[in-house]
């Protein structure tokens, strides 16, 4: 699939980067209001709860947002995208993963990488809530692998009308493997000391100093019914799928991300629009427009752009405009 591309991302010129990159994605928050959010709660088969933030819409569109590894429906990059489709009048869903945020003691299994039957869930509820709506799925970094596993792999469960990744990890044994090396462990401390808490409030024991392999061995792989460590990541890699998806589908994608590059995707169908950028870190996209010299996260404009290209007639035909944003 052929669509066009969104306005140039220009990196901040002393941000180029991508540890820069990725960090200023994450703790640069932006501008945004409060959204006035009404809460509410799914009910999975195995018995678990997830927790979800809805906004209602007249646009006839409905976008549900998943958030990434050690995030919540709250974090920085979740607002704002919220904030992004609310200014265009369309609902939206934000969705914490089993056991955190607003969900945090409503789980006893773990989200992963492969939580395609929780994904398929959320947008059935959504589906119901909001009956013949357009349905857009946006995954962000482990979300984003979850997205184009439930396209490609599980078509047989429930499918959005079309889907965004955002940095997916195609290939989960080297993101983890590139978490050890150099700069990388800066990453991979945070995510540990994220899901700590977590393994100590189901009494699992982590070796003193653990990083997120070690961490998926002793307790994610195990605690999500896989043999080992191997076995979850060669059954969740989302990069052999990508062929089959049949939902048009844009995955945006860097070059330089230092956990998940553009080179980790397998080839791609048909339904697909693959947007690689040589620079922006792993979500994090900050830079200037041209003229300004104003903080501005591409990734919301470059979110906007996409999701009127995969509105209904919207794909190639000049639909594809955008909202300013900060």
């Amino acid at each position: 699939m052929d669509l066009p591309r969104p306005e140039p991302f220009h990196p901040l010129r002393l941000a180029r980067s991508p540890h820069l990159q990725t960090l200023l994605g994450n703790l640069s928050r932006g501008t945004g209001p409060d959204l006035p959010w009404t809460p509410a709660l799914l009910d999975l088969e195995d018995g678990d709860v997830l927790a979800l933030r809805l906004l209602e819409g007249d646009s006839g569109r409905v976008g549900v947002l998943f958030h990434g590894l050690g995030g919540t429906a709250g974090s920085a990059y979740m607002r704002r995208a919220a904030a992004t489709l609310a200014r265009r009048r369309h609902a939206v869903v934000a969705v914490h993963h089993r056991g955190v945020g607003e969900g945090r003691g409503l789980a006893i299994r773990p989200y992963h990488s492969g939580s395609t039957a929780d994904m398929a869930a959320a947008l059935a509820l959504v589906r119901k809530r909001f009956p013949g709506s357009h349905l857009t799925a946006v995954g962000f970094s482990i979300s984003a692998n979850i997205l184009l596993l439930l396209l490609g792999r599980d078509r047989d469960r429930h499918q959005p009308d079309a889907a965004i990744a955002v940095n997916p990890p195609g290939d989960l044994d080297a993101s983890s493997l590139r978490l050890q090396r150099g700069w990388n462990r800066i990453y991979d401390l945070r995510f540990v000391r994220l899901l700590r808490r977590e393994a100590a409030s189901r009494r699992v024991t982590l070796p003193p100093t653990p990083s997120l392999r070690d961490f998926d061995e002793v307790y994610t792989a195990r605690a999500a019914g896989f043999t080992d460590r191997a076995d979850y990541y060669s059954r969740c890699s989302c990069g052999a799928h990508l062929s089959a998806i049949r939902v048009p589908t844009v995955i945006l994608a860097t070059e330089d991300d230092p956990l998940a590059p553009a080179s980790d995707l397998g080839p791609v169908s048909e339904a697909v629009h693959l947007h690689v950028e040589r620079r922006g870190g792993h979500m994090g996209f900050v830079g200037t427009r041209a003229g300004s010299c104003r903080l501005h996260h591409w990734l919301d404009t470059a979110l906007d752009h996409y999701h009127r290209c995969l509105e209904p007639g919207g794909g190639g035909t000049g639909a594809c405009s955008t909202i300013g944003s900060g």
